[in-house]
């Protein structure tokens, strides 16, 4: 992260953190509740190793319906185009602030870097200490990483143009929390995109999804229950394409 960079975060942050292997990390040393087995998975110290090669392409991809279904490239092109976004190979792009939640490490964080231009600034927010290692490790430019509280975003009110979280809403303990803090940082007029689970409309299929949270801690949406939420906190302009076990929902605020 260059100097400059990190001043850049550090403005946007409601309080001061500790620069760390690469990142800047508002939590430190806090005792975090035992999380779900989901949640030690992703906080292990192996998945960042083998998440953007096999773990992401394979699993989402599936979930997506593949070969149907857009694949990982297809996937940041649209979230780009949702977002307000350039494509990589545009002659313009803008001059955005983008914030990437729950980013892992950072592969789309990077593909959302590709549509900004150089006056731009694309921040990954995790809590995992590995996932961000990695990430920090892999980026360049105007990307920079925070380890931060996904459910409380350590963010300034109004601070971004564009907010992403693919593939962990699901995850979060409160999501509606997650939604309310990603719409506060937020500037308005600025959009929202999610990459979430989706529980297939079958009388078996919620009872089989409770079982799934009960045993691991993801929780399967359903097909109306982000747009719902998006709707009841005043999120306009509304889009959503639906995959056999995910769904991708943008919105502006």
């Amino acid at each position: 992260m260059r100097p400059g960079v990190q001043e850049r975060v550090r403005a946007l942050l409601e309080s001061p953190p500790d620069l760390h292997d690469g990142y800047l990390d508002v939590l430190g040393p806090t005792a975090e509740p035992t999380p779900t087995i989901a949640q030690r998975v992703m906080q292990s110290t192996f998945l960042p190793q083998i998440y953007e090669r096999v773990w992401r392409p394979v699993g989402f991809n599936l979930a997506k319906g593949w070969p149907v279904g857009p694949d990982t490239a297809a996937e940041h092109t649209l979230a780009r185009d949702w977002l307000g976004l350039a494509q990589p190979g545009d002659v313009r792009k803008p001059a955005a602030t983008v914030l990437d939640v729950a980013c892992g490490p950072g592969n789309v964080t990077r593909a959302l870097a590709a549509g900004v231009g150089e006056n731009g600034l694309v921040v990954g927010l995790d809590a995992a200490h590995g996932m961000l290692a990695r990430a920090a490790a892999d980026s360049t430019g105007d990307v920079a990483y925070v380890r931060g509280n996904a459910v409380a975003l350590p963010f300034r009110t109004d601070t971004f143009d564009a907010v992403c979280c693919f593939g962990a809403l699901y995850l979060f303990d409160d999501p509606w929390a997650a939604v309310d803090s990603m719409a506060r940082v937020l500037k308005p007029g600025g959009r929202l995109i999610i990459l979430t689970t989706r529980r297939p409309p079958l009388p078996v299929s919620r009872l089989s999804s409770e079982l799934l949270r009960t045993l691991s801690g993801v929780r399967m949406f359903g097909d109306r229950e982000v747009t719902r939420a998006l709707t009841d906190r005043g999120f306009t302009d509304l889009k959503q394409r639906r995959y056999p076990l995910m769904q991708l929902v943008a919105a502006s605020h």
